[in-house]
């Protein structure tokens, strides 16, 4: 099985720093669309993201999963099926090892479902997701310019894109 691992936020939803409510929540124009294509194709869904406003006090493990919950329902309400959530809830001084760039939920991930991680992708908003992927051993990987500002010259990246949407011009088989 091959997967898309997807970022939350930035990539699903547009940046809010520390969201953690559905009120909140917006998500990107095209993402329905695009995690349809995939799914298509024969990919599973994963979502890695991190959390550290759990670790920082900003909002509880029972806010991250009652936006998980709903944002779950609105893929469902369009006939996408999100395989796995992976969450990092920890700070970054805590040197967890599923806290991106390191690639614990993305190998995590692997482990559980059976992913052939090289036939597999990542989109991310941040080079940290790109890092996580290239350390995972994730063939393939898209930085997206929706969410966090982007070093264009200093990226690992394979595709630089403007959003989620335009990928359904790269992952196309």
């Amino acid at each position: 099985m091959r997967a898309v691992f997807l970022d939350r936020d930035g990539v699903i939803n547009v940046e809010k720093e520390y969201l953690h409510t559905i009120d909140a929540f917006e998500f990107i124009d095209g993402v329905f669309e695009a995690c349809r294509h995939f799914q298509t194709l024969g990919y599973g869904l994963i979502i890695v993201t991190n959390q550290s406003g759990i670790g920082r006090g900003y909002y509880t493990e029972d806010d991250f999963e009652s936006v998980t919950t709903w944002m779950l329902e609105q893929f469902h309400s369009h006939d996408i099926q999100i395989d796995a959530i992976y969450h990092c809830p920890h700070t970054p001084d805590k040197g967890c090892s599923c806290r991106k760039p390191n690639p614990g939920m993305l190998l995590q991930a692997a482990k559980e479902h059976g992913l052939d991680l090289s036939e597999s992708w990542m989109i991310g908003d941040k080079e940290s997701d790109i890092e996580a992927a290239k350390a995972a051993g994730v063939g393939h990987t898209i930085l997206v310019r929706s969410g966090h500002a982007v070093d264009e010259k200093a990226t690992k990246a394979d595709y630089l894109l403007d959003s989620i949407k335009e990928s359904i011009d790269i992952i196309n088989s």
